[in-house]
């Protein structure tokens, strides 16, 4: 394809052949930029699987410099909680090609992309981009380019779990074993976790498709989760799903939980249930042989959730944040 800066060619992604490269590429900007992750030729395989609305050969392009990859970048959308097309981008430009411009190169790559789906949609669209507190050098160029943050987010440790300790539930709930194979208690779950999360920042209704799945998740391993149920209603109040990432464990050495996806229904918050539920999401991860746990919360969260798990035992660990860009069709 045309040499756009001095070396570098772009073209379409050509299928699995690319994950090997793919990957040391984005193992060498993770290393750089202090993020924290590691990611395998089959991680990315398995990504792309469940991806939906997706086209690898549209969606991704590839910077090669004397047929070495250089970097890539992959746009995906969707609509978000206020009815916009929000059009993100992950972005990697390995640390040996940085300052030459081909960053920049796939940037307007993937914001013309994003303007040709922004022409199929009647909705309002923004560029939306994640990026962590490490990647300075993309966040310069972003900010050069007009993205501008619009939201931050807090990593959270807790560096042992030899501490935990022991809250009871709140009266009139309990906790009750999670059936992964009884569709209907599953759904229970599901339902209340995303009714719990209107209003949040980021968090769109559920889309027809979402709750089959939900269940193909990696994330998804109901044998750690702690859900209680309101006695008196017989419906889910409160919930925390905790899951083990064995890969990325792996790979680093280490025996790390993460305790996510925490709700608590309206009706039944500011009684401790988010406390307790933690805690015995900690336990379980303990029992499973974790030696530490993380978690990401909303710097700006309304229910000031960052307080409540410092109360837990975590602590900040960096600031990480969303810019966004007008989308101009």
């Amino acid at each position: 394809m045309e040499n756009l800066q001095p070396g570098l060619c772009l073209r379409p992604f050509a299928g699995d052949e690319d994950f090997p490269a793919m990957a040391d590429v984005a193992i060498a900007v993770f290393a750089t930029d202090n993020m924290g992750w590691v990611r395998t030729p089959e991680h990315i395989r398995q990504d792309y699987a469940r991806f939906t609305d997706f086209d690898p050969v549209r969606d991704i392009m590839m910077a090669e410099v004397d047929g070495k990859l250089a970097g890539y970048v992959r746009t995906s959308h969707w609509i978000d909680e206020n009815g916009l097309l929000a059009q993100g981008q992950v972005g990697f430009v390995h640390p040996a090609f940085r300052r030459r411009g081909f960053g920049t190169e796939l940037l307007r790559w993937v914001e013309e992309r994003q303007r040709n789906v922004a022409r199929h949609h009647e909705a309002v669209s923004v560029h939306h981009v994640f990026v962590t507190e490490g990647e300075i050098s993309r966040v310069a160029m972003l900010r050069r380019a007009g993205y501008v943050s619009v939201r931050h987010f807090l990593p959270m440790e807790r560096e042992t779990l030899a501490d935990i300790p022991d809250v009871a539930l709140p009266e009139g709930f309990e906790l009750r074993p999670v059936h992964p194979v009884h569709p209907d208690h599953l759904r229970a779950i599901f339902d209340a976790h995303m009714e719990a999360l209107q209003g949040h920042w980021g968090v769109a209704p559920p889309k027809p498709g979402d709750f089959e799945r939900w269940t193909t998740l990696p994330t998804f391993q109901p044998h750690l989760w702690q859900v209680a149920w309101h006695v008196e209603s017989g419906r889910v109040a409160g919930q925390v799903k905790p899951f083990i990432n064995e890969e990325q464990n792996l790979t680093q050495n280490r025996r790390r939980g993460e305790t996510e996806f925490i709700s608590v229904g309206a009706p039944w918050r500011r009684r401790g249930l988010a406390r307790a539920l933690i805690a015995k999401a900690l336990h379980a991860q303990s029992d499973a042989d974790m030696s530490e746990s993380v978690l990401g919360v909303d710097a700006d969260n309304a229910h000031d959730a960052a307080r409540l798990y410092e109360s837990c035992g975590f602590r900040v660990t960096r600031r990480n944040m969303v810019l966004r860009k007008p989308l101009i069709k």
